[in-house]
């Protein structure tokens, strides 16, 4: 099949992509590459494919003729990146995705995996949401995933099947590693400083699911018979891998010997908790088998920080934080208010991510 993927340079993108190849897909990338900074040599290379080289609010029909298939990634990835501005999260998140999704269906595509988020269900205490559940999102981000569901939905039909993966929060080792991601960076600060820091009382819920796990469902998407999967919303993990955040910190503190935990002074509930079901994607795509569980995670990616060539502290520090980033593209003129990159990325223009 041949496939394009936006957000292949991101960290879904760059474990998503061998995975692709190794499948045998012919996949083609597009990506602005704000994080070519930021690569993470443990996390691997990154698999060289044909690219685009162009924001996704941009790409015209053209782009997009002779696919058989989106996997769209490219996003504002984040919640401190929907508080960046909100406009801009709409602008990106929901209006590009449908539009890009528009574009496909009249250039030919017949699939479009779309990479939704878990954080749409908002907060919903101890009980389990489902697919079926109305959606509840508290940020610009939730949102506007949200809206590009219910808008990229109404464009299916017989020619066009848009499916919906709403991944639980990510973790695990990626060459454009992230430290913004729960797991992540606890297991970050406990390697570099010693201390698993909880920014929260350590109450709510989260459920999480490795990269590489998020990279199988939506092969699996790519394969399976269209009508099982048109118009569908599948929540990307497994039930048994609802934690609370401090049953994290524990996992975390047994995985990396010597470090303590720790509460940020004030630290109180997070009005995000949701508990989610998977149940769904296990019975209607069993194709999809993920393999990781958290405290295997944890080991993975101790093992990578501590086997970092640079400044250990580095790992725990603004490189791999895509809002930090962000703001430093934004001061170097590397990016202009719009968001659109305006020149290209150099070492000297980002000094202070290293």
């Amino acid at each position: 099949m041949k496939v394009l993927v936006t957000g292949h340079r991101g960290y879904i993108g760059t474990v998503m992509v061998p995975m692709l190849l190794a499948a045998g897909h012919a996949v083609t990338g597009c990506d602005t590459d704000f994080y070519s900074d930021c690569s993470f040599a443990p996390g691997g290379t990154i698999a060289p494919v044909p690219e685009i080289r162009r924001d996704v609010r941009d790409l015209g029909v053209d782009d997009l003729r002779g696919f058989d298939a989106v996997i769209h990634l490219a996003a504002l990835s984040n919640d401190p990146l929907g508080d960046l501005s909100e406009d801009l999260t709409y602008e990106i998140n929901h209006l590009a995705s449908v539009r890009l999704a528009t574009l496909a269906k009249m250039a030919g595509v017949r699939r479009f995996l779309f990479a939704s988020s878990c954080s749409n269900y908002g907060r919903s205490g101890d009980d389990l949401v489902s697919e079926a559940e109305v959606l509840n999102p508290l940020t610009a981000y939730g949102r506007s995933k949200a809206r590009a569901e219910r808008d990229i939905g109404r464009l299916a039909d017989l020619r066009f099947c848009p499916v919906f993966f709403r991944p639980a929060t990510a973790y695990g080792v990626s060459p454009r590693l992230r430290t913004d991601v729960v797991l992540n960076n606890l297991v970050a600060g406990a390697v570099t400083r010693g201390v698993c820091r909880l920014q929260s009382d350590g109450s709510p819920w989260r459920p999480l699911v490795h990269v590489q796990d998020i990279a199988r469902a939506f092969l699996a998407g790519l394969v399976a018979d269209e009508a099982r999967l048109r118009g569908q919303a599948f929540n990307v993990g497994q039930t048994m891998e609802n934690y609370r955040v401090r049953d994290l910190a524990e996992i975390v503190t047994a995985v990396v010997p010597g470090c303590r935990l720790e509460l940020v002074d004030g630290a109180g509930p997070d009005k995000r908790s949701y508990r989610v079901s998977f149940e769904k994607i296990r019975q209607i795509l069993p194709e999809f088998v993920p393999q990781w569980d958290a405290r295997r995670g944890a080991a993975e990616l101790q093992a990578a920080y501590r086997s970092s060539g640079h400044d250990p502290m580095a790992v725990d520090g603004p490189r791999y934080q895509r809002i930090a980033q962000i703001r430093l593209l934004l001061a170097a003129g590397v990016v202009g208010g719009d968001l659109r990159r305006r020149a290209p990325v150099s070492p000297a223009s980002v000094v202070a991510a290293s």
